[in-house]
């Protein structure tokens, strides 16, 4: 991996004072190998909305630059436009922007039915000043029933004005590459950045992946399982599965690597290694 491929970090914001005290000295750590931005996510329905501006706040003032998540789905235009606003105040020009979840028994679409929506939104409302990323589903969206419904809505949210996206996080190469390949042939230009998912539990991820219909090859999930509560085994076949995988995918052409960190550094920072970073 050359250094001209760019890489970047994911977190969730922290809840408490001691979990924002350790998310700096994650920070740091991973800012040895020159990340393009870290993200921050952002809970159903703005759960975490404050909470996000303060972790966002803190990447910013510690130099780097930082990307919020912001989901559209229960919000208003007034309301978008407020956090867009503050986000600006901050010198902020970088976004996710995701449809994301209703809080749970929550029946309110709110102003924006499709993250394409908010695209749009931001682009007319705020012109051409922010870098926006959205979602991308190798594996198709776990909502939608239909491949070919799920490529058109990512493909519609590209022409509404997106920049690049991120991936899902998946273990099948060959999925990412077929998806990149139809979006291509929907005239999907912008760059297809995959995310990579460290196995830090692989309990855990194998929650993450059944809730979010992401294919564990079944090799993979037949060792995890057989080194029960080997943690040291489960970290180091961890390692060699998800290097093998960035590698495979920059080999490909992928157009650079997005950690899934959980708010940990040792595993990115492993990866990043072995892959020359």
């Amino acid at each position: 991996m050359t250094s001209s491929q760019p890489i970047s970090f994911e977190f969730f914001p922290p809840n408490t004072p001691v979990g924002s005290e350790k998310l700096k000295t994650v920070v740091a750590e991973l800012a040895a190998v020159r990340p393009e931005f870290f993200s921050v996510t952002y809970g159903a329905g703005g759960a975490t909305r404050d909470k996000t501006l303060a972790a966002v706040r803190a990447i910013a003032a510690a130099g780097h630059e930082a990307a919020p998540h912001l989901s559209c789905v229960g919000a208003t235009r007034e309301g978008i436009a407020e956090i867009l606003a503050s986000y600006r105040g901050q010198g902020i020009r970088r976004i996710v922007a995701l449809r994301g979840d209703l809080p749970s028994g929550t029946a309110v679409a709110g102003e924006f039915r499709f993250a394409a929506d908010l695209v749009r939104f931001i682009r007319q409302t705020q012109g051409a000043d922010w870098h926006i990323e959205v979602a991308a589903y190798p594996e198709y969206h776990p909502e939608q029933r239909y491949a070919r419904r799920d490529l058109q809505h990512f493909a519609d949210k590209v022409a509404a004005g997106a920049d690049a996206a991120i991936t899902q996080f998946f273990f099948n190469p060959d999925a990412y590459f077929h998806f990149v390949e139809e979006a291509q042939r929907l005239g999907v230009a912008v760059p297809i950045v995959p995310g990579i998912m460290p196995i830090h539990n692989y309990a855990r991820i194998a929650q993450f992946a059944a809730r979010d219909g992401i294919e564990i090859p079944r090799w993979v999930a037949l060792k995890m399982e057989g080194f029960l509560d080997d943690a040291a085994s489960i970290r180091a076949f961890g390692l060699d599965v998800m290097t093998r995988l960035a590698e495979r995918l920059l080999a490909g052409g992928a157009p650079g690597l997005h950690f899934y960190t959980l708010n940990q550094s040792a595993l990115s920072l492993e990866i990043c290694r072995r892959l020359g970073r």
